[in-house]
């Protein structure tokens, strides 16, 4: 595969809490250099990169990020905020801690209530694969698929494992027709990113996406 047709896949990705505005900025150059499907960035930058760079750039954030055990309030008043901001995408992480209670009708319905929020913008939901078993995987394919959002996504990048090929291939056989696969944390190969791309993934959210393609 072609490495700027690999970029197309690429949620541009940088996260961490010391994040300088110079660093988004580079991160912004970049995703328009190499035409990356958007940046991944925190909610306190979305409004300063849309003054900055307006339409040129698909602006996406992250809402209940890291562990996703906000309320649903806290979580629909964060994308308010975020699209009022500028944002396209939203990547949410689901409660955790309604999964392991086996709530997963709790779930959905969040899942639910800010796809209603958002509308038309994308919604990527984060399962954090890491901390779930088959079971709870296979019910989170469910409650995505049932609550209409576009995505399904493996992981935040900052719990104890990352995106793997057997999630991805469970992913395919339990979502719904209309979800799409997003797969994040750990991918530092462009073998990677080709591998998870065939095997069915539409996004992959990695920070190293263009170091790697330069090292190349």
């Amino acid at each position: 595969m072609e490495y700027l047709e690999i970029m197309k896949y690429v949620d541009h990705t940088l996260l961490k809490a010391y994040a300088s505005w110079e660093e988004i900025r580079v991160l912004c150059d970049e995703a328009i250099k190499y035409k990356t499907a958007s940046v991944c960035i925190p909610p306190n930058y979305i409004k300063r990169i849309y003054e900055t760079y307006g339409e040129k750039i698909n602006i996406c954030t992250v809402v209940g990020f890291p562990l996703g055990y906000s309320t649903r309030e806290a979580k629909v008043a964060e994308c308010i905020q975020a699209i009022k901001d500028g944002v396209n995408e939203i990547d949410v992480v689901i409660n955790i801690t309604d999964v392991k209670n086996k709530d997963y009708k709790k779930v959905e319905d969040e899942i639910r209530t800010i796809k209603q929020t958002i509308g038309e913008h994308v919604l990527k939901v984060i399962i954090e694969t890491c901390y779930l078993t088959e079971e709870e995987k296979i019910e989170m394919c469910h409650a995505v698929t049932n609550a209409g959002a576009d995505y399904i996504k493996t992981s935040t990048g900052f719990g104890t494992g990352g995106a793997t090929m057997d999630d991805v291939e469970l992913f395919k056989k339990h979502i719904g027709q209309n979800v799409k696969i997003k797969a994040a944390g750990g991918i530092r190969s462009i073998e990677d990113m080709e591998a998870f791309i065939e095997a069915g993934c539409s996004r992959l959210g990695t920070s190293s996406a263009i170091k790697l393609i330069n090292n190349a």
